[in-house]
This record gives structure tokens, sequence and C-alpha cells, in this order.
């Protein structure tokens, strides 16, 4: 077997995976698959989640695509080759409670030829609500996961995901972060390729253990339809990181990628209330200042 189709057949399992385990975490709504090919080669599985008892909307989705890279991705990867295979899974989940956080991950391969190519990816939390308890468990799991491939991963990683979920013209990050990653392989790691996949797929495997503890910690919180504006309103701003920032949006963009597929990252309802402050001393104001750079949650 190939090492791309190694890659595929374990990104596949993840997606059957988390699905399933997702499923039962709702208790109500089910995934709906559609499979799509690509026009210029490739093809993915996208399931969406919808109305349930927990999750609004989210989105597994799983590609596998290949072709010729357009000019303007080129010159950024900085490569000269034209062809290119990519694949991954990509995960957006959002919740209907204001204290169920918005959860992501994507993890990805990207391949031009044997001495050109490398793993990316990462997983991050975006709480309404920054609750410090379930911040600190969310990273102490990643610096696990972590610490079984390289001892210096989680803070490297950790540092990478606050200056890139950083929304710029907000001065703030998107939420408390996380880890992320890119242009993993043996020369920069240290790692062969097969302990890179390992890696990512831990970081896959993270995900479960992850959200569904903190949507049993959280999902049946009362809550105001005060805080549901709130709630509205930071999802207004993990859009605008997504449209105006986010790498994997614009590179499916300029890839001829399913459009759909691609913006299922989107909320199905946000708010841009004008000049929005919060009150002093408020829940709300003490998430603004966690919203910063380099808090150490473990």
């Amino acid at each position: 077997m190939e090492f791309r189709d190694q890659v595929v057949a374990a990104y596949q399992k993840i997606q059957d995976e988390i699905c399933s385990s997702l499923e039962l975490a709702d208790g109500k709504s089910k995934f709906e698959e559609e499979i799509w090919s690509r026009e210029g080669g490739g093809g993915g599985r996208t399931r969406i989640m919808q109305n349930g008892n927990v999750i609004e909307k989210g989105g597994v989705n799983f590609s596998a695509v290949h072709g010729k890279l357009p000019a303007a991705v080129k010159e950024a990867f900085k490569v000269d080759s034209d062809d290119f295979f990519a694949t991954g899974v990509s995960i957006v989940m959002h919740p209907s409670n204001p204290f169920v956080p918005i959860i992501h991950m994507n993890i990805r391969y990207f391949e031009m030829d044997e001495q050109t190519r490398w793993f990316g990816g990462g997983i991050d939390l975006t709480p309404h609500y920054v609750i410090d308890t379930d911040a600190r468990y969310f990273h102490h799991l990643l610096k696990q996961t972590c610490d079984e491939f390289d001892a210096s991963f989680y803070q490297k990683f950790k540092a990478r995901a606050d200056d890139y979920f950083y929304i710029k013209h907000r001065e703030e990050t998107r939420g408390v972060g996380g880890i992320f990653y890119d242009r993993l392989k043996p020369d920069n790691t240290g790692l062969s390729f097969d302990q890179i996949l390992d890696f990512s797929v831990a970081v896959g495997n993270t995900f479960i253990p992850a959200y569904t503890e903190l949507i049993d910690r959280n999902r049946d919180a009362d809550f105001t339809a005060e805080q549901q504006e709130w709630q509205y309103l930071r999802r207004s701003r993990y859009a605008e990181f997504n449209l105006v920032y986010d790498a994997g949006t614009k590179f499916g963009l300029e890839t001829n990628g399913r459009i759909e597929s691609i913006l299922m990252s989107l909320p199905p309802l946000a708010k841009w209330g004008y000049n929005f402050q919060a009150a002093a001393d408020s829940a709300e104001s003490d998430t603004l200042s966690k919203l910063k750079k380099g808090i150490n949650w473990v």
C-alpha cells in the first residue's frame, strides 16, 4: 500500500469513529452524508449534523483531492511542481447551548513528490464563555497527546495556535487556542513519516474524549436570552476569522474545492451588533480578558 493510501485509510477511520461518537453524545441528530467529486481530481465525504439536542450545526468532512496547483498556491507554498495530492479531516461543531464551546479540528497531509510532502493540522477550542476548568482540561489532554511523541511539541504548537487563531482586526484570539502545526516532516521533527502519521492520528483521536467531556459538563446549563445573544456575537467573530484569515478556507477556494464543504465551518446563525460593550465585572468581560495570546492553561 502506498503511503498516501495509508493516510487516506487512517483519516477515513477517524471520520467514521468521530461521527459515531458524536451521534451518541448528541442523542438525537444523525449525520447526513454527501459523496462528492472534484472536477480537477478526487473528492470526499461531507457529513453534516443539524438541529440536535446539543449540536445546532456541525460538520465532519473527509477529502482526498489531486490535480494541478494554481499559480497563487504554488507561490504561497514556495514550490515549483504543479501536481499535488492532499487529504484530510476537517471538523467544526457549533452547539446550541452558549456554555458548550465551539470546537475545530483539522488533520491533513499534502504531497507533491517524494521530497515535497508534509503533515499539518491542529485542534482548538472557542468557548462563548471561557470556563477555566474546561480550558485547562482541554489543554492537558493536548499536552498528553503531544508528549507521547516529543516533549517540545505542546509548547511549540500551542504558541503557533495562539499566533494563528488571532483575529488581528479585533486584537483578540478566536478562543482559548489549542495546538497548530504545519509542514511536519522528518527533517524538522526527527520523526519518520510513519511516526508523524501516528501523531496526526493521535491528534484526531483526542477529539472525542475532549469534546464529549465538555458536552457532558455543560449541555444542561440554563441560559438567558442575553447569553444567547452573546453566543451569536462570538459566532460572528468565528465567521470573521474563517473568511478573512483561515488558510484551509483559502486553499479550498483556490483549488476549486466544494463550496458547501469548505463553508460548513460557518455557524447557522450569528449577529454583528454595533459597538457592543461588555459590562464591567460581567462574565462577558471576563471572557474577553482571556482572549489573549500566551495564557498558560497547563
